[in-house]
């Protein structure tokens, strides 16, 4: 036997991916109109697990379905694990597009792109058996078809639990990006997200008329400076190289001009970039929320939420990643991206095994820019067959790496 045939070419393998990718591209589009059809919010995602399922059993894929949603497949007989994942759920947003495939299900769509994620992952398991099949796999592939991505802490936490990391080497995901255009990938070595919380505070306090304020303990004044005081005092109590940032997204009290309400309810979101500020946000945010509102006199509740941690890119997986996306789609596919606050449970993963994610261009060059968790959000379809590809030729130059 031949040197060549005992170590195929990195490019026999890549020329599979390609011509499958090509050749099924119409069948992923379908697939994932499909799943725009009809999304599935957090730990809901039954039928789309079956539909994944079916799909990857009947291209000769080892599928385990998980207890509530989710499953994971894998690929290969022997040798190092990569994992790759993708991340099943909808968010409770209108769908405003008008596009046939727009969402049936009222109040929920794929505003975040995980449509995009599923079928690529999809399209990479077909494409890696087909290079099993030909004989030029080495190692195994682990696809990771994760319930629960858009709800804190996550569901990789769950997947982490049931062992999907076991013998794994390296992980990718890639994550849509409306800023940029479709064919490119954003690279990023280093932290990619930010840690992101949740925060709500409930205030309590003697409510009465507005003409006597003195009478009460005016709980919607301390919601006022409790809503623009934290922010600023933690920004003083925290390392400022954190980038330490808290909105909110909503406020209650009250139900007339001229009462002082009894109770008070603000909530947001607590997000900064760095992990070691992450850890000591919890205690500190709790406890400037009760000095910030103790000279009213009222009484403050904090249901303080930790999500999920930065996404690290780790050094060599980035590098991986990149030559990933070279082979797919030339030296100029790979742009550098920024470090955002956006939250992204595929930290966890990070946290315990080396890995990377992309950022998946989905804009069509010269179109609009739309925004993610949005309803009016669209995709250039292209994104499907190039997410499909890159994580697949991440698994090949992943695994050659490891067997060297």
């Amino acid at each position: 036997m031949s040197s060549s045939a005992l170590h195929p070419s990195p490019l026999d393998a890549s020329s599979v991916v390609a011509g499958v990718i090509r050749t099924i591209e119409s069948d992923l589009l379908e697939f994932r109109r499909d799943l725009h059809r009809r999304p599935e919010l957090s730990w809901r995602e039954t039928r789309t697990t079956e539909l994944v399922a079916q799909r990857l059993e009947a291209a000769g894929l080892r599928v385990r379905r998980l207890p509530r949603s989710g499953l994971v497949a894998e690929v290969g007989e022997s040798g190092p694990v990569i994992a790759l994942r993708g991340d099943l759920d909808a968010l409770p947003v209108t769908d405003l597009t008008t596009d046939e495939w727009s969402s049936t299900v009222p109040g929920v769509s794929h505003a975040c792109g995980h449509d995009v994620h599923t079928t690529a992952l999809l399209g990479a398991g077909h494409a890696l058996a087909a290079v099993r099949d030909a004989g030029l796999l080495r190692g195994r592939v682990r696809l990771l078809f994760q319930p629960a991505e858009e709800v804190m802490p996550g569901g990789a936490l769950d997947l982490i639990a049931q062992g999907v990391l076991d013998d794994v080497s390296q992980v990718f995901g890639l994550h849509c990006d409306p800023s940029l255009d479709v064919g490119q990938v954003g690279l990023r070595e280093g932290p990619l997200t930010g840690a992101a919380d949740m925060l709500k505070v409930t205030l309590r306090g003697k409510g009465g008329h507005t003409s006597r304020p003195h009478l009460t303990q005016d709980l919607t004044f301390a919601l006022g400076k409790l809503i623009t005081e934290l922010p600023a005092v933690l920004s003083r109590r925290l390392d400022p190289r954190a980038g330490v940032s808290v909105v909110w997204g909503k406020v209650e009290a009250g139900s007339a001009p001229n009462v002082i309400p009894a109770t008070g309810v603000i909530a947001g979101t607590v997000r900064m970039l760095d992990a070691l500020a992450w850890a000591e946000a919890e205690h500190t945010v709790s406890e400037i929320v009760h000095q910030i509102v103790s000279p009213y006199g009222v009484v403050a509740e904090v249901a303080y939420q930790r999500g999920v941690p930065p996404v690290v890119n780790q050094h060599f997986s980035t590098l991986v990643l990149t030559r990933a996306v070279e082979t797919a789609l030339g030296q100029e596919g790979a742009v550098p991206t920024v470090q955002s606050l956006g939250g992204e449970d595929f930290g966890w993963f990070l946290d315990r095994v080396p890995g990377a994610m992309g950022r998946l261009g989905t804009r069509t060059p010269g179109g609009p820019t739309y925004d993610l968790h949005q309803g009016d959000l669209r995709v250039d379809e292209r994104a499907v067959a190039i997410g499909a590809r890159v994580l697949a030729e991440a698994a090949l130059e992943a695994s050659l790496e490891s067997d060297a």
